[in-house]
């Protein structure tokens, strides 16, 4: 049998993340000492292990006990949704690790491929999954970060200069409402 602390220092967690794991029922102790310590079984080690490879997997105390609940007909359904949500988290961070690596391009003074136009740029981040407020929102923050490499950004997407001026100004106002008073 282990006492809390062991099974804590074996595993690498916290005293509290056990009392935790026992308050939501996932981890109980099997007895208590006469002294009224909380005693594991080699069993309770193990269903740890599984809990704790689900934590490192991302999954939620609900979808951790949902799986232990009912391991035959739980685990691959939770597990199958879980990856689809990594897959749709990686190619959110991908789309903007792209916005990013494209504005720092435009910040450095290098151009963008000749072929990018508006209606090219506007499709990529539907494609990302930006909707309006979130292009709008990308806009505030590009003209609060870098307002002249915005300014070169959209001209350079063959937006004419007032339609140009006419969107840093929407930006500016959108993160001067943001922000609660003036731009810089």
């Amino acid at each position: 049998m282990y006492r809390i602390s062991q099974l804590a220092k074996r595993f690498g967690l916290s005293r509290s993340t056990l009392l935790y794991y026992d308050q939501e029922g996932l981890l109980c102790p099997s007895a208590r000492s006469e002294a009224g310590y909380r005693l594991y079984s080699e069993r309770d080690l193990d269903r740890l292990a599984a809990i704790a490879s689900f934590r490192k997997a991302g999954l939620s105390v609900e979808e951790i006990r949902a799986i232990l609940a009912a391991p035959e007909k739980g685990e691959q359904s939770v597990l199958k949704r879980r990856l689809a949500a990594v897959g749709e988290e990686i190619t959110a961070l991908k789309a903007q690790q792209s916005l990013l690596a494209r504005m720092l391009r435009v910040q450095s003074g290098e151009a963008l491929p000749e072929s990018m136009d508006k209606a090219t740029w506007v499709a990529m981040l539907r494609a990302a999954g930006m909707d309006d407020r979130a292009m709008e929102t990308w806009h505030a923050e590009f003209e609060r970060r870098a307002p002249q490499a915005h300014h070169a950004f959209l001209l350079s997407l063959g937006i004419a200069e007032q339609e140009a001026l006419t969107i840093r100004r929407l930006s500016q106002s959108a993160w001067a409402g943001a922000e609660g008073g003036e731009p810089d």
